[in-house]
């Protein structure tokens, strides 16, 4: 048995961020260190809507997609895997704090804001299947929405890791690290 799998976090970990900041790729990694199953809240809104968030936002507007966000932090929160990738605005809604709070060990991945538009630029699904948030580009999108959730994301972290320049393995091992130790 080795050093990580006696560490075996008292709850389920929840990470939040903002796009770009690794949320997936370090759920993924977490969840394969610890042989436990890892739910993105941002597929099951996919998933139920049969369509991409872009679209929702465009169809049917953010109230819906946020509903739908909500929808399925509640139920994953229920029953939850080892780990549970958020969409990047679900911290907008109490409600799915309280949630994430009351059954997870959250942490808060951070980034520059640079960094996260090198990373949301680089990939090609991103502009396809994300909205534009504000009326600002690039760079400047990010910064703005950065400010205006940095508070959010900070109160409803129990850590924050910055993933700029980290290996995601070595991001995982803090993440297990912190979430075992969390009393």
């Amino acid at each position: 048995m080795t050093t990580q799998e006696k560490m075996i976090p008292n709850k389920p970990i929840a990470l939040i961020g903002f796009r770009g900041s690794g949320k997936t790729s370090v759920a993924r990694a977490v969840a394969d260190l610890l042989g436990g199953g890892v739910i993105d809240t941002d597929d099951l809104v996919t998933a139920r809507a049969g369509k991409s968030i872009a679209d929702v936002f465009m169809d049917e507007g953010e109230s819906v997609f946020r509903r739908f966000e909500s929808e399925a932090i509640a139920g994953t929160v229920e029953n939850p895997p080892t780990v549970i990738s958020v969409g990047g605005g679900a911290v907008l809604d109490s409600a799915n704090v309280r949630a994430l709070r009351e059954v997870c060990f959250v942490v808060w991945l951070t980034a520059p804001a640079e960094v996260l538009w090198q990373r949301i630029a680089a990939d090609p699904a991103s502009e396809v299947s994300r909205p534009s948030l504000t009326s600002d580009n690039g760079l400047d999108e990010v910064r703005a929405v950065l400010a205006e959730r940095k508070d959010l994301y900070r109160s409803a972290a129990h850590a924050t890791i910055d993933t700029e320049g980290s290996p995601i393995t070595d991001i995982a091992r803090e993440i297990i690290t912190l979430a075992t130790s969390d009393a």
